[in-house]
């Protein structure tokens, strides 16, 4: 299928899946939302299908490439839900390397984030991808399901199963103990929650499109943090503003981007709502700013 992009749709149908992406509406209001712009032999259906992802896309770096060694880990999380299991991806050359935690959005581990683990390590760094729908039998290989399934864990049990992944990987033998995390969406809030519950444990966080953490949490925040922000995404962007101006008056680290004219999931290359260029600039920016923290 070929890839569209975002400039192809009417803002009214992206903001209409976006919901439909984070579990606000149904699939069924959605199909029945969406019947107004099937015109012109374009059926719901097939505008449907161009929405859902496709992760053969995302596909950017072959999971046997040579130069890297990747496999599957299970941390404990007595504080969480017993156990979370990840996708763990280590540079095949060096002993110890700088770690990054790659959190995904809200339908769980899926190919896409795997693919962003790969290219962390292509840059040199030992990344774990942890699935946080580990407690409900993992990502189930269905975006639909994985965001049903999603819905069913404790968050704040899952909030714990990712804190015990970071530090497992920031401990493991085969770290330099610092530690960088990454996500987008659910996991660029996480990212943000993680920037408060670990302190001086996170050496540097990157969150794409993700919820801000309170503004009374601030202060507990240690790490250097890259916020990187789509224009067209009102929700997450209202929370801006109120958290930039706590993490000023605080002294807190930070860099904020706004991709103007941009998707929510503008990173996310396995939807319309990818955007090439500012998903290039936007890793370039993430790479520089864990080379700076974490190397």
């Amino acid at each position: 299928m070929e890839r569209k992009r975002a400039e192809e749709y009417p803002q009214e149908l992206l903001d209409l899946f976006h919901e439909y992406q984070h579990g606000w509406m149904g699939r069924r209001d959605f199909l029945e939302s969406i019947g107004k712009f099937a015109v012109g032999g374009l059926t719901v259906a097939a505008i449907f299908e161009s929405l859902t992802p496709n992760f053969a896309w995302a596909q950017t770096v072959d999971p046997q490439d040579k130069d890297l060694r990747v496999g599957r880990e299970t941390v404990q999380s007595p504080a969480g839900n017993g156990s979370i299991n990840g996708y763990l991806v280590r540079p095949a050359k060096g002993k110890r390397f700088a770690s990054v935690l790659v959190i995904h959005e809200n339908r769980g581990l899926n190919p896409y984030i795997e693919d962003v683990a790969r290219r962390l390590g292509k840059a040199g760094y030992m990344a774990f991808a942890p699935d946080g729908l580990t407690s409900v039998g993992g990502y189930p290989g269905d975006e639909d399901k994985g965001r049903a399934a999603f819905a069913k864990v404790d968050g704040k049990k899952m909030t714990e199963d990712f804190v015990a992944a970071a530090m497992w990987l920031k401990n493991r033998p085969d770290s330099t103990k610092k530690l960088g995390a990454v996500g987008f969406c659910f996991g660029g809030g996480m990212v943000n929650q993680l920037a408060v519950r670990l302190g001086k444990d996170l050496n540097a966080g990157v969150a794409f499109y993700g919820r801000q953490a309170g503004v009374a949490d601030v202060p507990k925040i240690e790490a250097p943090l890259m916020f990187q922000y789509a224009g067209n995404d009102r929700g997450v962007n209202a929370g801006i503003e109120a958290y930039e101006a706590a993490l000023k008056a605080n002294g807190k680290k930070f860099e904020s981007f706004m991709y103007d004219g941009k998707q929510h999931g503008f990173h996310n290359d396995t939807t319309p709502r990818y955007d090439e260029e500012a998903a290039k600039l936007a890793w370039v920016r993430t790479l520089d700013h864990f080379k700076k923290h974490l190397k």
